[in-house]
């Protein structure tokens, strides 16, 4: 019965959202959509403070999503409209095109729909109608857009997921999660199943070929109930980049998928291919029918009994990581209403604040051109204190913040607004001057080495959107790098007996910088060291 009342309430709750709250959309953060999160250095664009959007400017934004992994935005309007922008190489706005859009663009397909709910993964997008219905765009190789086929790997206008009764949606990197009404299936996944973030059991590892070695992980294109929870009914979910929380009607948490750093949990890092209970939330600690949970790309938070925020995982880029779910006491006695975590910073709208704290890099905290770049410990974002925060999204490197306009409106239109770009913006020459500075560093092109190893390894979502993301911009430049890689390996080798041992005698490392030079030769030289000729 306890159950039966705490989802009523729960329903109760989300139909009251749904009759009030709407407001501003605000958005900060990086707006250079194709080197977030790829491009060393500083990049052009960066709104360091929360700016409206010129083509919302009055529009009643009710909902917005984005991923810990996304580039790319979702904002939903009252009367049901999707808008989408931001990166689009995958057909992830689902214009029916790849084209990026720098300004939010209504997707025209969708306008038939109610759209209710949305959330974004790395490049796809699944959004939820008002009739229980799920469609989905962008990426689909390893089946995350959940219609049953891999067979086309893009999907750049909506399609329909094989799920009904829809109630909510969330999604990883490259998986998706859904919660339904149907009893015995109320939380269906989809997509790669690497490290058990499906929550199946297996992360159906096989081998490429008989003879081959190389690992690859079967897709699931069919949204499948996650039979452990069979049992159970789930009303909340968040999804890092690998890994998923879900909460049941108890207040019970449940965690799986990948395990680096502690964001399960457990008190131990190994990946959780099946739900796991955490015992933190138990007895006197289950989660209240409004708890708030989040996931980011390498962390888990949720409010507990007493509107406590507890986190759990890799907190802070230095510093021990959080191995099991502990009271954050700088938000102690706080009325935290909604929260979100981005590839490692996180917003909370609470009382009539809005909080931010983490590492960033492109200005998505929203402290302004005179503030702190980045924030160990949450603190406010002055530019909004006193407004009524209605909801946020973290996204990799951006936030949006959604501003209720009640008391607020002569503040709001004291605000910046943002026209977005011309379409023929970014020259690359920026870009490949880091690349050239690299190459003739030794200890760099060693990490890139060591990054490389890495990658192949199981681990390599440490930190997973990052690096992904990194991949997808190494593609386009894999000759040059390949080949700084032969120099450096070249000069690691033939340093050995010289460097270190002529180092010695002239106290450690210090030498003079042209020395350093010398025994590097230049790109254009066409012979090695020991006179092996050069690849051009």
């Amino acid at each position: 019965m306890a159950a039966v009342e705490a989802e009523k309430k729960v329903e109760v709750e989300e139909e009251q959202e749904k009759k009030e709250k709407a407001g501003e959309l605000l958005f900060c953060g990086g707006t250079c959509w194709d080197a977030i999160g790829r491009r060393k250095g500083s990049i052009e664009g960066n709104l360091v403070s929360p700016t409206r959007l010129r083509p919302l400017l009055g529009v009643n934004i009710r909902f917005v999503a984005t991923g810990c992994a996304s580039c790319h935005c979702v904002a939903l309007d009252m009367e049901g409209r999707c808008y989408t922008w931001g990166r689009n190489e995958k057909g992830q706005l689902g214009h029916g095109d790849t084209l990026q859009r720098d300004r939010p663009t209504v997707v025209s397909e969708l306008l038939k729909y109610k759209v209710t709910k949305a959330a974004s993964g790395r490049s796809h997008t699944v959004v939820v109608t008002a009739d229980g219905n799920s469609l989905s765009f962008g990426w689909n190789k390893h089946g995350q857009l959940g219609s049953g086929s891999v067979r086309n790997e893009i999907e750049s206008s909506p399609v329909r997921c094989l799920v009904s009764d829809v109630k909510n949606t969330a999604c990883g990197a490259d998986f998706t999660v859904w919660l339904s009404s149907v009893e015995g299936a109320s939380i269906l996944t989809a997509g790669l199943p690497q490290y058990g973030q499906l929550g199946h059991g297996t992360d159906n590892e096989y081998n490429t070929k008989d003879s081959s070695v190389r690992l690859a992980y079967e897709a699931q294109p069919r949204p499948k109930a996650i039979a452990s929870l069979a049992g159970e009914t789930i009303v909340k979910v968040a999804c890092g980049a690998n890994h998923t929380v879900a909460v049941d009607s108890n207040g019970f948490v449940y965690t799986w998928g990948f395990g680096g750093y502690g964001r399960l949990g457990h008190r131990e890092q190994k990946d959780e291919w099946s739900p796991r209970r955490v015992d933190v939330f138990q007895r006197h600690n289950v989660l209240p029918p409004d708890a708030v949970v989040s996931a980011g790309s390498v962390n888990s938070a949720c409010t507990a009994a007493g509107g406590q925020l507890y986190m759990w995982g890799k907190i802070k880029t230095t510093g021990d990581d959080w191995m099991y779910p502990k009271p954050l006491m700088d938000l102690s006695g706080w009325n935290i209403r909604c929260m979100d975590s981005g590839s490692m910073h996180h917003f909370v709208g609470a009382d009539s604040s809005c909080i931010s704290w983490g590492h960033a890099q492109y200005g998505e905290l929203g402290f302004g051109p005179t503030g702190q770049k980045s924030s160990a410990t949450p603190k406010k974002v002055d530019i909004l204190e006193g407004m009524h925060v209605i909801s946020v999204a973290c996204g990799s490197g951006l936030s949006m913040v959604i501003v209720d306009r009640t008391n607020a409106a002569d503040r709001l239109d004291q605000l910046d607004v943002y026209d977005g770009k011309g379409s023929g913006e970014g020259s690359e020459e920026p870009e490949s001057k880091p690349v050239a500075k690299q190459t003739t560093k030794k200890g760099a092109a060693k990490a890139s080495n060591n990054s490389k190893k890495r990658k192949k390894s199981k681990d390599s979502s440490d930190s997973e959107d990052e690096e992904s993301d990194d991949d997808d911009s190494e593609n386009g430049e894999e000759q040059p790098n390949g080949q700084a890689e032969k120099k450096s390996q070249g000069g690691k080798g033939s340093n050995r007996g010289q460097g270190k041992g002529a180092a010695k005698p002239v106290r450690g490392r210090g030498r003079p910088p042209s020395a350093n030079k010398s025994s590097q030769p230049p790109p254009q030289a066409k012979t090695g060291k020991r006179g092996r000729p050069r690849k051009s």
